[in-house]
């Protein structure tokens, strides 16, 4: 077993705002253990790949007598479900006090565990937020079709508490999946070919590595850059293998030292991504608040415009205030906008438009041209 000063060593490479948190360092060790040992509302995110209590009673074999290779490793086995469920208290516990007040957890299981994970994260009083599921393009078969086959795990995203206002970024992940809203249903594959980890035997180091891509999009969608991400069940890196690529730091939490020696080594050979590959788009709710009436002012919509909608329905007239005008309605460009479809509440920004002979265009888009303009002045 390697000791916790040598995995320190070779892998911490910057040093922690807080003295006492060992970040880019592989702790050796038991989880709860070791989660007990770093300070309280230390770390951004947990994300956790816990044993699954699989309960295979038998070992599994294909068609052709062919031994399964899947999990029968000690680490994964429980004497009952009243153990199992003991265990998972325990770290969940462990990992809530960690969280800063703002800070959330990822678990992954399967139908084995993550049912009764997930009752104990909303008794410990984590908030749940999403529940995705990874949906394998590469599942492996049901050999001996009697269930159907198991295509996919389940992911919890849970916050510290309901109060939580945990990361999220929105935009970054539209924009990743084509300017479309980033569904709960994953589909990317497992990890196989050169990304999965071979012991000198050519056998797997480690039977449920994690394919990177499925922990980019979980960092990319809730940490930003410099974020603390811990990591209680770490296995062979695949979480610190991303966290370094993202320019987030990491914990790690393990205690064989199999999966150590493999992770200081994989963590090692990678070279973080540069600052600006790492910035992502900006949220619209971070960009500096901009008055339709500044449009007005700057010339960039002239008073007695015609705004419409997209259809053509509703027509308002802009007044020198940087107000509207449509019949006996009158306000803001949001106020307007709702009252002439009947509705509590609208978003002007997107729901007005000025047409340009046959071509109509969004107000919003003349605001984000101003705030360029403003950018530009003040750089």
């Amino acid at each position: 077993m390697l000791r916790n000063a040598q995995s320190r060593a070779e892998l911490a490479s910057t040093a922690s705002s807080d003295a006492h948190l060992p970040i880019d360092t592989i702790l050796v060790g038991d989880s709860i253990a070791e989660m007990e040992k770093l300070p309280a509302g230390s770390v951004d995110l947990v994300f956790a790949d816990p044993p699954y209590n699989l309960q295979l009673s038998e070992g599994l074999t294909r068609p052709d007598q062919s031994h399964v290779d899947g999990v029968d490793d000690a680490w994964d086995k429980f004497d009952d479900f009243a153990h199992y469920d003991a265990f998972t208290r325990a770290w969940l516990l462990a990992a809530r006090r960690v969280l800063k007040p703002d800070g959330a957890i990822w678990v992954i299981g399967s139908y084995h565990n993550i049912f009764r994970v997930g009752a104990i994260l909303q008794d410990l009083g984590y908030w749940m937020l999403n529940d995705v599921i990874w949906r394998k393009t590469n599942p492996m078969p049901n050999f001996r079709g009697t269930r159907f086959t198991n295509a996919h795990e389940t992911l919890i995203w849970a916050s510290r508490s309901e109060k939580s206002k945990p990361c999220f970024n929105y935009e970054a992940l539209k924009q990743a999946n084509d300017d479309t809203q980033m569904r709960s249903d994953w589909l990317m594959p497992i990890c196989t070919g050169h990304e999965r980890l071979k012991d000198d035997d050519d056998a797997k180091v480690h039977p449920t590595q994690k394919p990177e891509a499925l922990l980019h999009r979980v960092m990319i969608a809730t940490t930003k850059p410099g974020d603390v991400v811990l990591d209680p069940f770490f296995g062979t890196g695949t979480t610190g293998a991303v966290a370094k690529k993202l320019g987030r730091h990491f914990i790690g939490v393990e205690r064989e030292s199999s999966y150590v020696n493999a992770a200081l080594k994989r963590i090692a050979a990678i070279k973080p991504h540069d600052r600006v590959a790492l910035e992502t788009i900006k949220p619209k709710r971070a960009a500096p608040r901009v008055a339709f009436g500044a449009l007005v002012e700057a010339g960039m919509v002239n008073p007695g415009t015609v705004l419409t909608d997209t259809k053509g329905r509703f027509e308002a007239v802009v007044r020198a205030d940087g107000s509207l005008k449509s019949d006996r309605h009158e306000g803001s460009i949001h106020k307007v906008g709702a009252l002439v479809q009947g509705f509590d509440a609208c978003n002007g920004w997107t729901f007005w438009h000025i047409k340009n002979g046959k071509t109509l265009t969004v107000i919003d888009d003349l605001r984000a041209d101003y705030r360029m303009r403003i950018d530009k002045l003040s750089a």
